[in-house]
């Protein structure tokens, strides 16, 4: 995709074309990552309240599991206010 000018403040502005494709607004952020090898990994951040922002978020907290008879119980009685 070509090359891009660090500032003098140390900063990179990536162009419209890329930030298109990682389907990044203004005012959206973006993750950066260091990999091995001096590279970096960028991608669109994911949204405050997404879902995949939720996915893994308590993965570990708790050695307590739940059948998907449980789950879908405990879904049914929060939207019903049972909870």
């Amino acid at each position: 995709m070509g090359l891009l000018t660090v500032t003098a403040k140390g900063q990179v502005t990536l162009r419209q074309e890329l930030l298109r494709h990682l389907g990044v607004k203004p005012g959206e952020q973006i993750e950066v990552s260091a990999l091995p090898g001096g590279r970096i990994e960028v991608r669109a951040a994911q949204p405050p309240g997404s879902i995949e922002g939720f996915i893994g978020l308590l993965a570990g907290r708790s050695s307590q599991t739940a059948s998907l008879e449980e789950i879908q119980q405990a879904a049914d009685a929060g939207w019903s206010g049972e909870a």
